[in-house]
């Protein structure tokens, strides 16, 4: 199980001096968040272009705000998440939730060797009975499995924010996927 290194500081400044934030804090922060940050909106989003594009807004929201964060009970981390579900509820509501169209000559560019609609047809229905079978879970479980699996959080920092033991985010862990592995075979 890998461990997560102890969470930088947003700046590296005495508290007596109120001078900018340090690059190269800032540039450490980045690295140990933007593949947590990535990976959050890439879930909700589906798309890699949009999701690049959004955690490049989180960080640069995050940068301009950075002296509105004071740190306390909140973690940088979770600051930073707060800040990339607003950017995605409101890249939501300037979409209106619908799909972007192409037009027919971005077709004609798609690479003979890409696979037909059949195997996208099944890769979806596959995906929606993934779905539907996680949306039978109990709150906790659906939330312990996107903390791990989109988030990628550890067993210890997932019962940090569950309020239980690493032992019981593990047992409960296993449980779940006995559950979700059941209700894909009565399928």
């Amino acid at each position: 199980m890998a461990t997560r290194a102890p969470e930088p500081s947003p700046t590296s400044r005495p508290s007596d001096q109120a001078s900018p934030p340090d690059d190269d804090a800032f540039a450490r922060l980045y690295e140990a968040y933007a593949d947590r940050v990535y990976r959050y909106l890439l879930s909700r989003t589906s798309s890699p272009v949009d999701a690049e594009e959004l955690t490049s807004r989180t960080f640069l929201n995050a940068l301009a705000n950075l002296d509105g964060y004071r740190g306390g009970g909140a973690k940088f981390g979770s600051w930073l998440m707060s800040i990339a579900h607003n950017l995605l509820a409101n890249w939501y509501r300037s979409r209106g939730r619908r799909p972007p169209t192409a037009s027919l000559d971005d077709a004609m560019g798609v690479p003979a060797n890409t696979p037909g609609p059949e195997a996208s047809l099944e890769t979806s229905e596959d995906i929606q009975r993934v779905r539907k079978a996680v949306r039978r879970l109990s709150a906790d479980r659906q939330r312990l499995l996107a903390l791990k699996y989109v988030e990628g959080a550890t067993n210890m920092e997932i019962g940090r924010q569950m309020g239980r033991t690493e032992g019981a985010i593990k047992a409960l862990h296993h449980r779940t996927l006995l559950q979700l592995q059941e209700a894909l075979r009565e399928r």
